[in-house]
């Protein structure tokens, strides 16, 4: 994993493993999400933007304090690959022996190792990152608009809405 300076924000691309639709759950989701809203809460990250599709998501997200961008990335995929895991097994679902990976370190495995990653040093390319991801579900035929499609940041930035309280308006700086 690359270091990134911790004063640019930083757009990220999390991917399920082999793009199995692990996030079509709409409980998967929800992991996600209050994962985002601890990280809020406990002064880790913001969070500026985010799409969840289901097989992979988008976040615009800063580390703050003293934080590392590797360890908070690190902790933050390892406990949501776990909760999902925790979902899958208890649902006794068949979509936990497609993550079976049995090597050294682990059994089972939810994300493809290293997520892209791309600091945002300017306000245009902040610019175009907030675009692609608020029109993510619109190419994948999902909604018609961006503002449609509920697990997004776009109704956020659209139309003022506070649907994610966790949040923060991104101003492209």
């Amino acid at each position: 994993m690359h270091s990134y300076a911790k004063q640019f924000a930083q757009f990220i691309t999390v991917t399920c493993l082999d793009w199995k639709p692990l996030l079509k759950d709409d409980n998967h989701k929800k992991v996600i999400i209050d994962s985002l809203r601890f990280l809020t809460r406990e002064g880790r990250a913001t969070i500026y933007a985010f799409v969840l599709m289901s097989n992979h998501f988008h976040l615009i997200w800063q580390i703050m304090g003293n934080h590392k961008r590797e360890d908070v990335q690190r902790d933050f995929l390892k406990f949501t690959g776990q909760q999902i895991l925790k979902l899958l097994r208890n649902a006794k679902s068949d979509q936990l022996d497609e993550l079976l990976v049995q090597t050294r370190d682990r059994k089972y495995q939810v994300w493809e190792r290293d997520s892209l990653g791309i600091e945002l040093r300017s306000s245009a390319i902040t610019r175009q990152k907030l675009d692609y991801i608020h029109n993510n579900p619109v190419k994948a035929g999902l909604c018609q608009y961006p503002e449609d499609y509920k697990y997004s940041s776009a109704r956020f930035y659209l139309l003022n809405e506070l649907n994610w309280e966790f949040l923060k308006h991104c101003d492209g700086d």
